[in-house]
């Protein structure tokens, strides 16, 4: 076992006060901090443009984005000390924006006060038994099977910034184009990151990351969509915060909507932090923290808070305590004045580590039971249907539905609990009630 694995190992099951003692672990946690600060930054750029289609002012989301996303990592650093990095989620962001939002016709105040009734009940959740029930009740193939999903999730992600795969005329995704830049960039930090991975050097992810932005920078290539954040706005951001609109909280669509909701926030967090934690025994205060900061976002303007699947490049990097949390919560604090910065650190730069990240959770797939059709289906369901639909909570839903029923097929319907029985009735709901909003 290797000097820097064993720092690792003992952080795991460090207090974060214990863990501010160890130099070595307070280096490796910094720097697992701003790899997954960097792989996820784009959400600072992303959001605000997606929330704005719903009618969200772009310069004022990107306040609420970067304060909500600070809140998030404080409570996952000082409350749950994980390594885990809460941000304003894409799924449901879109959910937010273009379901509620622009299909259902509802106003983003509408929109808030769904978010903060789902995240209300997603908090009376996280802070019961019934979280640890359910957390409990999902099969070793289905949480090996939410882990290989949120990988190939990464994976998909990863290529589509890197521009070697775009969306086809003839087929959905074809090769990009490897003669333009941000490509032959992203390759290069590609083999770049692998060499310095699989040597085991000590930030190897944040040394790519910052190698294929100088040669970017060198090169003249640089991300288009980089937003302006003027300071002087922020007199503004008052318009968008406490505007939950609950006038109409006993309506159908405003019930419909907060179902699926809760649906995405619940079962979307779990799987993601069943897959991302090494330390299973943080899940209980992390569901806990990341509740608390989602229902605090709704207020805050900007769509509900996740935690980033890309937490995982930090934890790659060696992250294991809440240091690696507090580290992107300055981070992000500081990005309200060097948000133009942000452009000189590209998605080819980005890209490399993400895709590899996603590459090493796809190892889960080891965990399941191939042998068992029973197990290995629902599994599967949900490794293809998260990347494929670009949304964790559809695939959960896939997975959990079809457990039971290929389960009760084979006339071993008694070996389930109810819990799972349960997941899949809800799970059976939310698909119906999402296919009518």
């Amino acid at each position: 076992m290797s000097k820097q694995q064993s720092q690792v190992d003992i952080a795991n099951d460090l207090t974060l006060r214990e863990a501010l003692r160890h130099k070595d672990v307070v280096r490796n946690e910094l720097i697992a901090g701003v790899t997954g600060f960097f792989a996820i930054s784009y959400i600072i750029i992303v959001n605000p443009l997606i929330l704005k289609d719903a009618g969200i002012p772009t310069d004022l989301s990107v306040f609420a984005t970067i304060f909500s996303s600070v809140i998030g990592c404080l409570i996952m650093g000082l409350w749950a000390n994980a390594p885990v990095i809460l941000t304003p989620g894409m799924g449901v962001n879109a959910f937010f924006t273009y379901t509620i939002v622009v299909n259902m016709g509802l106003s983003w105040q509408e929109a808030l006060g769904i978010a903060a009734v789902a995240s209300f009940i997603y908090m009376l959740i996280a802070f019961t038994k019934i979280s640890t029930i359910l957390s409990e009740a999902i099969p070793d193939s289905l949480k090996s099977g939410i882990t290989a999903g949120i990988g190939l999730f990464l994976v998909e992600i990863g290529l589509e910034k890197a521009g070697l795969i775009v969306a086809g005329k003839s087929s959905l995704i074809v090769l990009g184009d490897l003669t333009k830049p941000t490509p032959l960039l992203a390759l290069f930090g590609l083999v770049l990151s692998l060499i310095l991975y699989i040597r085991k050097i000590k930030g190897n992810f944040f040394i790519a990351i910052i190698a294929t932005s100088l040669l970017a920078f060198f090169c003249g290539v640089k991300d288009a969509d980089t937003p302006t954040v003027d300071l002087a706005r922020l007199g503004q951001y008052h318009k968008i915060v406490f505007q939950n609109d609950f006038s109409h909280w006993l309506s159908t669509p405003f019930i419909l909507a907060a179902f699926s909701m809760t649906m995405i926030l619940v079962f979307e967090s779990m799987g993601l932090l069943q897959g991302l934690l090494p330390n299973h025994k943080k899940f209980k205060k992390t569901f806990e923290g990341s509740s608390v900061t989602t229902f605090l976002s709704s207020f805050l303007g900007t769509s509900p808070t996740v935690a980033a699947a890309e937490s995982a490049s930090g934890i790659e990097s060696g992250g294991r305590t809440g240091i690696m949390a507090l580290t992107a919560a300055v981070l992000f604090a500081m990005s309200l004045i060097f948000v133009p910065l942000l452009a000189y650190v590209p998605s080819a730069a980005i890209a490399p580590v993400i895709i590899i990240t996603g590459a090493l959770m796809m190892a889960a797939i080891g965990g399941i039971k191939m042998a068992d059709f029973s197990e290995w289906f629902p599994a599967f369901l949900i490794i293809v249907l998260i990347p494929f639909t670009n949304s964790i909570s559809t695939g959960l839903a896939f997975g959990f539905v079809c457990y039971p029923v290929m389960k009760l097929a084979l006339g071993k319907g008694k070996e389930l609990s109810w819990p799972v029985y349960l997941l899949g009735v809800l799970f059976l709901l939310d698909l119906i009630f999402s296919a009518m909003l």
